[in-house]
């Protein structure tokens, strides 16, 4: 008995170190190419916003138009050199003449790029934008 047990207790250790050391099963899709997909790793860092433009100041006509303070969501891509890309509204402040103007200012907006393993990299962010009527 002893035997057999020291046989298992020896031979797990052998399966457990084959099994980390095998690559990881992939999937393949059955509806064109599979995709892509970044390690998540220990050294990754969000973009952060390092310049912005006053919405407010910029848009104080179309910010009469509304009544109360309101939040704007744009998404957008922010790529490698900071600058953001291919903006959306996600959250509408109701006026388009409102979510046009901050589409302006955000477009106008810079940021640090974010990295992967101190390389930078293209990140989807969704920026949520508040605009104040407190000027009133």
């Amino acid at each position: 008995m002893r035997r057999v047990i020291v046989a298992i207790l020896s031979l797990s250790s052998l399966m457990l170190h084959a099994q980390a050391n095998s690559p990881a099963p992939t999937q393949v899709a059955s509806n064109g190419p599979a995709p892509q997909s970044r390690r998540v790793s220990t050294g990754v860092i969000a973009p952060k916003l390092i310049y912005k433009v006053d919405v407010v100041a910029e848009s104080t006509d179309a910010s009469r138009l509304l009544s109360n303070d309101c939040k704007v969501v744009v998404g957008m891509i922010v790529d490698k050199t900071g600058k953001p890309s291919d903006l959306k509204i996600v959250k509408s402040a109701g006026s388009t003449v409102v979510d046009a103007s901050v589409l302006a200012a955000v477009s106008q907006y810079r940021f640090a790029p974010g990295t992967v393993s101190n390389q930078p990299i293209a990140v989807p962010v969704d920026l949520e934008v508040i605009i104040s009527n407190s000027y009133r």
